[in-house]
C-alpha cells in the first residue's frame, strides 16, 4: 500500500482495501432466535396499533384537519406544482440530483479501488446521528450517508428557489421539508443505521421486543396518541424532589394560585417580587431543584417572592381570555401581595408568553394609572412577533380556523398538541433520537429533570389561546398599539417603567433578534441583556455553575447584529447582574416577612395543587 493510501486509511474517512471481515457483526448468528423475537415484537406492535385505533373507534379521539400533516401536504404541493409546471425546470432539477448521486457512486467505486484522494461529503460536526465510524468506513453506509446529505440539500434548495410563494408559505415549506428529512434520515432505520443493525443482530432482535412494548405503553399513556417518553418519569415527583422551595399558597381563584415563599434572610427588599410564568408550561422550571432554582436564589438574595401558578384549564375555563388572565392572574396577584405585605410597589418578572401577558398588562395599567409594578423583567419575551421563528409556521387563517373549531368542541387545546409543536421545532434533538433509542434500541431513557418538566404539558383555554395566536403571531397587534384588553386599546409606548429585557442567543422559541426588536417599543428605559445558550438553559443558569456568558450594551438604532458587535461580554450567569439592576432602582430593606403576613391564611404548602394537575 502506498503512503497516500495508508494516510487515507488512518484518517478513517476512506475504505481502500476494505476488509470483508468487518461485515461479520452484521450477519445473523441465530436465525431461530431472531425469528422468535421478531414475532414477539410484531405482537407488541399489534398491541400498539390496537391502542391507537381503539379510542378512535369509541369516539374518544377524533383526528381533525388541524393536524400539521394536512397543512404540510397542502403547502408542499405548491412547491411540487411549481417544479412540475415547467418540463425544462423539472428536467434540470432531476438532472442535478441524479448527477450528484452518480458522483457519489463514482467516488465510492474509486475509493474502493484504492484512490484515497477522493473527498467525501461531510455533515456538520455537531450532527450526532452520524457519529458511528462505520458511516465512513463501510462503503454501504458511507454511500447512504452521502446520498442523504445530498438529497437533503437538494430538497432545501428546491424550496428556496420556488418562485411565486409568499413569505409565510415558503417559511412553512422550508420547515416541513426539515421535518421530512429529519424523519427519513438513514439513522432512524435498523437496516440503514450501522449501530442499530449491529445491536439488533447481537441481541437477536431482543431490542425490538423491548422497544415495541414501550411503544404500546406510550400510546396507551397518550390515550390513543404517542406520548414519547424522553426521560424516566418514575424518578421525579413534584413536591418531593422537584419544586422544593418552602412556601405557602396564600390565595387562589379560578385560574391561578398565588404562592409566597418563606424568607431565608433577616431583612428583605421592600419591594416584593412577582413572577408571572407562562401558562403553556408549569412554573417549576424556575424551581426544578435547590441547585437550579431561580426562585430559591431570589429568596436567598432577600426578595419576597410571589409566583403565579396557573390552573391546568379544562372545559370550565373555555371563555377565559387574555383580559381574564391579566385581571384574575396578574391583577389578582398584585391585590394578594398588597394584602400580605402592605406594599403597593412591586418588581415583576414575566417569562416567555407570561412576559408577553405582563407587557400587555403593563400597557393596560398605564392607561388606567395603575402604578403598582415599578420595574419589569422579561425573560425570553416577544412583544413584536415579526421574527417569531418557526412557531409562526403553525399560525395562519386556515390553521387557526381549524384549531378554533377543534377547541370550541372541548373548550381547550390538549396539551399534547402544543408538546408536538414544540418538539417539532427541534425534531432532530427532541423526537428522533428518542424514537431510535426507545423503540429501536429498546433502551429506557435516563432520568433528567428538565425533560420531565418538558413532558409535563398543560392544556390551553380556548379563548385565551385563540386571542394569543391571533393577536400576537397572526396580527402582531401588541407591537402596533392595536391590541385590545378589557375594551381598551393599549400601547407599549405608555409603559414608562424600567425594563430588564433578557434574550437568549440560541433561542428557537423567542429568537434574540425578535426580543431585540421589541426592546424599542417601550416608552421608558430598557436594558437589553443577551445570555448564552437557549430558551431554558440560558435562563436557568445558577451562578455557581460558571456556565455560559451574557452580553450588555446600550440600545441604539441599528440591527441586533450591530448591537452584539458592540456589546460587552461577561462570563458566567446573568443572575447577579439582574439582582444589581433591581437594587439600583430600590435597595431599601425591611424585616423579613412571613407568608400571608397575618392577613391571609395559608391554603396549602407550596408548590400547591394546581401544578399537580397533569394534562
Amino acid at each position: 500500500m502506498t503512503d497516500k493510501k495508508q494516510e487515507g486509511n488512518e484518517a478513517g474517512g476512506n475504505y481502500a482495501g476494505f476488509d470483508p471481515k468487518s461485515v461479520e457483526p452484521y450477519i445473523v448468528k441465530d436465525p431461530e432466535a431472531m425469528a422468535m423475537n421478531f414475532a414477539r415484537a410484531l405482537e407488541s406492535l399489534g398491541k400498539a396499533a390496537s391502542a391507537w385505533i381503539a379510542p378512535r373507534e369509541r369516539g374518544e379521539v377524533t383526528d381533525t384537519i388541524a393536524d400539521p400533516v394536512t397543512d404540510m401536504v397542502k403547502t408542499l404541493s405548491k412547491v411540487t406544482e411549481y417544479w412540475l409546471s415547467d418540463p425544462r425546470r423539472t428536467l434540470e432539477a432531476q438532472t442535478q440530483l441524479l448527477s450528484s448521486y452518480f458522483g457519489i457512486w463514482m467516488q465510492t467505486v474509486q475509493r474502493m479501488g484504492g484512490d484515497n484522494s477522493i473527498p467525501t461529503t461531510e455533515e456538520p460536526k455537531s450532527d450526532k446521528r452520524f457519529a458511528d465510524e462505520e458511516w465512513r468506513k463501510n462503503p454501504f453506509f458511507d454511500f447512504l450517508r452521502q446520498a442523504y446529505m445530498v438529497t437533503t440539500g437538494w430538497i432545501e434548495k428546491l424550496v428556496a428557489e420556488t418562485d411565486g410563494l409568499d413569505e409565510h408559505t415558503k417559511h412553512k415549506a422550508s420547515f416541513y421539508v426539515k421535518q421530512i428529512t429529519a424523519a427519513l434520515s438513514p439513522a432512524n432505520f435498523i437496516a440503514t443505521n450501522p449501530q442499530l443493525y449491529r445491536e439488533t443482530v447481537a441481541a437477536n432482535g431482543e431490542n425490538l421486543v423491548r422497544g415495541m412494548k414501550m411503544l404500546a405503553e406510550d400510546i396507551v399513556a397518550g390515550g390513543g396518541g404517542l406520548r414519547l417518553r424522553q426521560t424516566d418519569m418514575t424518578k421525579f415527583a413534584i413536591g418531593k424532589n422537584m419544586a422544593l422551595t418552602p412556601g405557602k399558597v396564600i390565595a387562589q381563584d379560578e385560574i391561578c394560585q398565588i404562592i409566597q415563599y418563606d424568607a431565608t434572610t433577616e431583612t428583605v427588599l421592600k419591594r416584593p417580587l412577582l413572577i408571572c410564568p407562562p401558562w403553556i408550561n408549569k412554573f417549576y422550571i424556575l424551581d426544578l431543584n435547590p441547585q437550579k432554582s431561580f426562585i430559591k436564589w431570589c429568596v436567598d438574595q432577600g426578595h419576597t417572592v410571589f409566583v403565579i401558578s396557573w390552573v391546568n384549564p379544562d372545559a370550565r375555563h373555555a371563555a377565559k381570555d387574555w383580559t381574564a388572565y391579566a385581571r384574575e392572574g396578574i391583577g389578582f396577584a398584585l391585590d394578594t401581595i398588597e394584602k400580605a405585605t402592605g406594599e403597593k410597589e412591586v418588581n415583576a418578572i414575566g417569562y416567555c408568553v407570561g412576559g408577553t401577558l405582563l407587557a400587555a398588562t403593563l400597557a393596560l395599567h398605564a392607561k388606567e394609572k395603575d402604578r403598582r409594578i415599578r420595574t419589569a423583567t422579561l425573560f425570553t419575551t416577544q412583544v413584536d412577533f415579526t421574527y417569531a421563528g418557526d412557531l409562526k409556521v403553525f399560525v395562519d387563517e386556515d390553521q387557526l380556523d381549524a384549531l378554533e373549531k377543534q377547541m370550541n368542541v372541548s373548550g381547550y387545546l390538549d396539551g399534547s398538541k402544543m408538546a408536538i409543536a414544540f418538539n417539532m421545532l427541534r425534531a432532530s434533538e427532541l423526537i428522533w433520537p428518542y424514537f431510535v433509542n426507545n423503540y429501536l434500541k429498546g433502551q429506557e431513557p435516563l432520568p433528567f429533570d428538565l425533560l420531565y418538566w418538558n413532558s409535563d404539558s398543560t392544556r390551553m383555554a380556548a379563548a385565551n389561546h385563540s386571542f394569543y395566536l391571533r393577536n400576537c403571531y397572526l396580527k402582531n397587534t401588541l407591537s402596533q398599539g392595536k391590541m385590545e384588553l378589557d375594551g381598551k386599546t393599549i400601547s407599549l409606548k405608555d409603559v414608562k417603567i424600567p425594563i430588564y429585557n433578557l434574550a437568549t442567543r440560541e433561542d428557537h422559541i423567542a429568537p434574540a433578534k425578535s426580543v431585540f426588536l421589541g426592546s424599542g417599543l417601550f416608552g421608558g428605559p430598557v436594558d437589553l441583556v443577551v445570555t448564552g445558550s437557549g430558551h431554558i438553559a440560558g435562563v436557568v443558569n445558577p451562578p455557581d455553575k460558571h456556565k455560559y456568558q451574557y452580553w450588555t450594551g446600550t440600545l441604539s438604532s441599528g440591527t441586533f447584529e450591530d448591537w452584539m458587535a458592540k456589546a460587552t461580554e461577561t462570563p458566567g450567569s446573568w443572575w447577579p447582574h439582574w439582582h444589581g439592576w433591581i437594587e439600583s432602582h430600590d435597595s431599601r430593606r425591611v424585616p423579613a416577612r412571613v407568608p400571608g403576613g397575618g392577613a391571609l391564611n395559608a391554603i396549602e404548602e407550596a408548590p400547591g395543587s394546581f401544578v399537580m394537575e397533569r394534562a
